[in-house]
């Protein structure tokens, strides 16, 4: 018999005191083109653990086959299992139980209307079962602003971009 899955042991007010950027976690995922040389249409992605390992393929509404998940799935997944651990986590501080939570993340793949480059647009849908409303929202707004990926959503995030040597 396996153990249950415990969550884990953060807290959001006191186990970080620095001026810096401190990671918790750091992970690398390798994409390759594929047959089409194309990341999107027929790559796969692999991380350095080798645990994430799939191929990626473009959905049918843009032309693919649809045959293999997209970015656009990856980041609505991590999306909403971010969202739904910063929701449990504040829950949990309110004496909640947030067993019966569940996030849905839609993220839609289009373009600018500003300039015509593509952009996503996120839209997260709660459903807490048995929690009011009124009980609810003020913990939905403390989880947008604990969540690194609705942070990076409202705010950006930093980015690097270099060629590595050859």
């Amino acid at each position: 018999m396996t153990e249950p899955i415990q969550p884990p042991d953060l807290s959001t007010e006191n186990d970080f005191d620095g001026n810096a950027f401190a990671p918790l976690y750091t992970t690398t995922v390798t994409v390759t083109g594929g047959t089409a040389s194309h990341g999107r249409a027929s790559g796969r992605a692999r991380s350095d653990d080798g645990i994430l390992d799939l191929d990626l393929r473009l959905p049918a509404e843009l032309g693919g086959d649809g045959r293999g998940t997209n970015p656009e799935q990856l980041f609505a997944a991590g999306f909403a299992a971010c969202f739904h651990g910063a929701l449990s986590l504040v829950a949990r501080q309110a004496a909640l139980d947030p067993a019966a939570l569940s996030v849905e993340a839609t993220v839609a793949f289009g373009r600018s209307p500003q300039d015509g480059g593509y952009v996503l647009h996120i839209d997260l849908v709660v459903s807490w079962p048995g929690v009011a409303p009124e009980v609810a929202t003020p913990l939905l707004h403390r989880a947008d602003a604990l969540c690194p990926y609705a942070r990076m959503a409202w705010h950006g995030t930093p980015t690097t971009i270099t060629l590595a040597a050859s």
